[in-house]
């Protein structure tokens, strides 16, 4: 009897019955948990917050973005895994945390990257951070990979051909008027042009730096170009000349000074290319000619060690590079507000491993500028995008 009532005295206690503030912070910890696993493998929300889109996506919409598209990729950083542990003899809970790494892959998904998709992925060239903990951008994929892009004249060339146009493009002109005044403000604005950089929105009178003449520096779509071209208050309307060294005449954007080529192309925002654009198992034979186009890749994109820029060219562990063979996929992203869009024009190919979702429709909007009772745009929510 005696070894019987030892025995009871030492056993295993049973558990002690979770307190409400437990049960609260199991419940909340659990739908953290299933929302992180939502975002990152079905679909994500995202705001528009500048006019690099505009006029097919506004400042001020929001997005659902599908993962499911073109497959979920698993976290480069260490996820941080809560864990609790209960004693040994029922007389607590200890709390902690733990990192897991997770092997790189894509789950499959729907289809792949396609022309003209509005495609969401993380910015190229913040070497800083990991790939999944850098800005996100949105552009419309004007090329995939394989594709030779080029443009002429503010039309995209895909492989030789006119490409296919999607989305409400739009361009920046200078509207020159004899005298600038608030009625042809509010004329602009009626037709939907904004100025992002002024706190109404109201567009500004200004000079034309080449002539000297007044007017307002605007960006619109065609359809609204050729309205304002009709009316009695516009002497003309052209589109300014822009001067911007892009790639791959810079053929690092993080680090412009330091990857220069050899060979500049001079290209422009509005007649640039032909550029082939890389794709997944292609071997390309490194010459000063083309190497500034593939520093990023090899250098960044892909683990490859020993890799610096001299002399114009590529060197591995102090030789020169002549060849390399591409190991992913690579896409040439432009927005669709042509002349107000940093993007591929300027710091290169998007790698397939960067790509978070393709954009599926706008399920809310609001106008920064409306007063309150326009502020939500009702004929944008739910609207598809193309």
């Amino acid at each position: 009897m005696s070894f019987f009532r030892f025995w009871r005295r030492g056993a295993p206690s049973p558990p002690l019955p979770k307190s409400a503030a437990r049960e609260w912070r199991d419940a909340l910890v659990f739908a953290i948990l299933v929302a992180t696993f939502i975002r990152w493998s079905a679909v994500e929300a995202y705001t528009i917050p500048t006019p690099s889109m505009e006029s097919s996506l506004l400042v001020g919409d929001y997005l659902f973005v599908s993962r499911l598209h073109y497959g979920p990729i698993t976290p480069r950083t260490p996820l941080q895994v809560p864990l609790t542990h209960q004693t040994l003899w029922g007389t607590g809970v200890k709390s902690y945390s733990e990192a897991i790494q997770l092997p790189q892959f894509r789950f499959p998904g729907f289809s792949e990257v396609k022309r003209n998709d509005v495609v969401v992925f993380h910015v190229p060239h913040e070497q800083q951070r990991p790939a999944d903990m850098r800005t996100h951008l949105i552009k419309r994929c004007v090329a995939v990979a394989g594709d030779t892009v080029a443009i002429r004249h503010g039309q995209v060339f895909l492989n030789g051909q006119p490409g296919p146009v999607a989305g409400r493009l739009q361009n920046t002109y200078f509207l020159q008027v004899d005298a600038p005044n608030d009625a042809i403000r509010q004329d602009l604005r009626a037709h939907g042009v904004v100025d992002y950089n002024e706190p109404d929105g109201q567009p500004r009178a200004t000079t034309d730096p080449a002539t000297g003449q007044a007017g307002f520096l605007i960006s619109c779509p065609a359809a609204t170009a050729s309205y304002l071209r009709r009316q009695p208050y516009a002497r003309s309307l052209t589109v300014p000349q822009y001067q911007a060294s892009l790639f791959p005449d810079v053929a690092d954007f993080h680090n412009p000074a330091a990857a220069l080529s050899s060979q500049p192309r001079a290209w422009q925002i509005d007649d640039y290319g032909p550029l082939p654009v890389p794709r997944r198992g292609q071997t390309i034979a490194l010459t000063p000619a083309n190497a500034a186009a593939y520093y990023t890749i090899v250098a960044q994109y892909e683990p490859n060690e020993g890799i610096s820029w001299q002399q114009g060219m590529i060197y591995q562990h102090g030789r020169p590079l002549t060849s390399y063979t591409i190991r992913q996929n690579y896409y040439f992203m432009m927005g669709d507000n042509r002349h107000n869009s940093e993007d591929s024009r300027f710091w290169g190919f998007v790698p397939e491993d960067h790509i978070v979702g393709k954009a599926v429709f706008v399920w809310w909007s609001v106008d920064p500028y409306a007063d309150l009772l326009h502020k939500i745009r009702w004929n944008r929510l739910f609207h598809p995008i193309s």
